[in-house]
């Protein structure tokens, strides 16, 4: 706490000045162009490494960037993550979703764990909530990536995209360059899409294409972003050879 309080000194005396005038600039037309979906992992930043600033997204953070499908609610019990995307998709009218997953990712290596019947018995789910959340709602990533395990990760996962007659081809790690929890981690980003696309009041700006679902994923050993391009089917780092590619795969497709 010392650290955080002396922090919020420092703070008032370098960025406040600069952040309140950002905050007056937006105050009265507030346009934030993505909902951005990522894990709670103290190495996230996403506004640093996006260099987003004041206004530009809505940043919804848990464990594991889980969105849950639709299914899983029933009358009126829903979790924070849909009513994120109705306030930002909906009611402030954003067309850019994006889902961001990592390496090393503790929720993702511990859904990999709960392979194990005993790690995901009910007793052990019932003393852990994070055991619970992953069983309830991330365990279609799960089912996806044991599809790929079955190919020794060689045969490409089919998603559904934005409806259900939108589907998406994806090989996950083809270059084998990440450890088997982070192939993992991609699956469940893709999948994660597809939980996105399942909530009905999103259903007609879906089909209309005036709204977008993206996956980017972060490999924090080496500061590396990667951007999940349909075109090519497999996350592409982003660098200075991909960048006009993929800038060209977004404006074609995504605006």
């Amino acid at each position: 706490m010392d650290k955080i309080l002396r922090g919020i000194m420092k703070y008032r005396l370098t960025d406040r000045k600069t952040m309140v005038e950002q905050f007056k600039q937006v105050a009265n037309n507030p346009t934030p162009k993505a909902v951005f979906f990522t894990c709670m992992d103290s190495r996230m930043i996403p506004t640093r490494f996006t260099e987003t600033n004041v206004g530009d997204m809505f940043v919804v953070r848990n464990a594991g960037n889980v969105i849950p499908h639709c299914g899983h609610f029933l009358d009126e019990y829903h979790t924070n993550e849909p009513a994120a995307l109705e306030l930002g998709c909906v009611i402030n009218d954003i067309r850019h979703i994006i889902v961001c997953g990592h390496s090393d990712c503790k929720a993702m290596n511990l859904l990999y764990a709960l392979r194990d019947a005993e790690m995901s018995s009910q007793k052990n789910r019932r003393l852990s909530p994070l055991r619970s959340w992953l069983c309830t709602h991330a365990s279609s990533s799960l089912e996806k990536f044991q599809q790929l395990a079955l190919t020794d990760y060689q045969h490409p996962l089919i998603f559904q995209a934005e409806t259900p007659m939108r589907k998406f081809v994806a090989y996950i790690d083809p270059d084998d360059k990440f450890a088997v929890p982070d192939k993992l981690s991609q699956v469940h980003c893709l999948q994660q899409m597809q939980n996105i696309a399942s909530y009905p009041f999103l259903k007609s700006r879906l089909e209309k294409h005036e709204l977008h679902i993206h996956a980017l994923w972060f490999d924090i050993y080496t500061g590396d972003i990667y951007y999940f391009s349909r075109r090519q089917k497999r996350f592409i780092e982003i660098n200075d050879e991909s960048i006009d590619p993929l800038s060209e795969e977004v404006m074609r497709y995504y605006s």
